[in-house]
């Protein structure tokens, strides 16, 4: 049975894992792939796995696409690690995303912000999300990114939606976070959406939940992170960091759109199923997957 919201709340300590979406060649989905990296990557202590999102590339799925996605990692993951699908775009797109995924059988949904030319205001966010979360009955995630920044009192307001049991932080800015975090309390559960490098800057907060890529290609080194950083463990928070985490971050960075790009490559070198990116993103260039290959080859005691 998939999770109640207080259920979901209550397991989200610890690495949120947010898994690629293969494309083959042509630019095909490739679900046996998909299918493939999951059930290695279920075998780890991860709090949850969030599929069709923004490392699984939302934002170039159809939605017949999207919920082939949700189901073949329903089936796959089987309940063995709570489950939740991304949903966004238009109101309506969102709501129907949201409504199919939860048949479907997760346990969760993360919204990503709406598809909107300009800056919308707070009364017109808190309608979208609102909506959003009262199409399922699973508890719901706020994931905060791009223009979705929001101010304290607009986190405490949107708190107040049934079931929404957490915010996931995409802006990166630890000051107004902190200022959230003082804001709302524990009326949410605060997670650390903006890479594994900030892990430091958001478990200095008391956050003790991240969302991570590396863990497609790394799962032990994500999980290790959040043990020492949690446990106040600093030579080993900075080592990491400084051997593995800022390395990679700094290649991700080259290049917009990367922040996929790069994990699918690593996936491919260590034999899991990552293929090509879509448009608008681009695929690594061919002599830089040398240094890739390369900086894997120092990763061995996390493989």
């Amino acid at each position: 049975m998939p999770l109640a919201p207080a259920q979901l709340r209550s397991k989200l300590g610890g690495v949120i894992a947010f898994p690629c979406t293969p494309f083959d060649a042509k630019l095909r989905l490739d679900l046996a792939g998909f299918r493939k990296n999951l059930r290695r990557l279920a075998e780890h202590d991860l709090c949850a796995i969030v599929v069709g999102a923004g490392t699984g590339e939302i934002h170039s799925l159809s939605t017949d696409e999207h919920l082939a996605v949700v189901k073949a990692a329903v089936a796959e993951i089987g309940g063995r690690r709570p489950l939740l699908a991304g949903v966004g775009f238009s109101p309506q797109t969102a709501i129907d995303m949201a409504k199919s995924s939860t048949a479907a059988g997760v346990d969760g949904i993360l919204i990503f912000p709406p598809y909107y030319p300009g800056d919308p205001n707070d009364d017109g966010m808190h309608a979208y999300y609102a909506g959003v979360a009262a199409a399922t009955k699973r508890g719901v995630i706020i994931y905060s990114r791009d223009y979705a920044n929001f101010s304290p009192a607009a986190v405490e307001r949107l708190a107040t939606i049934p079931n929404l049991v957490a915010f996931k932080d995409g802006q990166g800015d630890l000051r107004r976070y902190q200022q959230i975090i003082a804001r709302v309390g524990d009326k949410l559960h605060w997670i650390g959406g903006a890479g594994d490098d900030l892990v430091p800057g958001y478990y200095s907060l008391g956050v003790r939940s991240y969302t991570s890529s590396i863990a497609n290609v790394a799962p032990r080194m994500s999980l290790a992170l959040h043990v020492a950083a949690a446990s106040g463990d600093r030579a080993t928070v900075d080592r990491l960091m400084r051997e593995y985490v800022v390395p990679l971050y700094a290649f991700r960075g080259r290049r917009k759109g990367y922040e996929v790009s790069v994990m699918k490559t690593m996936m491919d070198l260590q034999g899991q199923v990552g293929g090509r990116v879509r448009p608008p993103l681009n695929d690594v260039k061919s002599e830089e997957v040398k240094e890739l290959k390369a900086m894997l080859g120092g990763w061995k005691m996390w493989l």
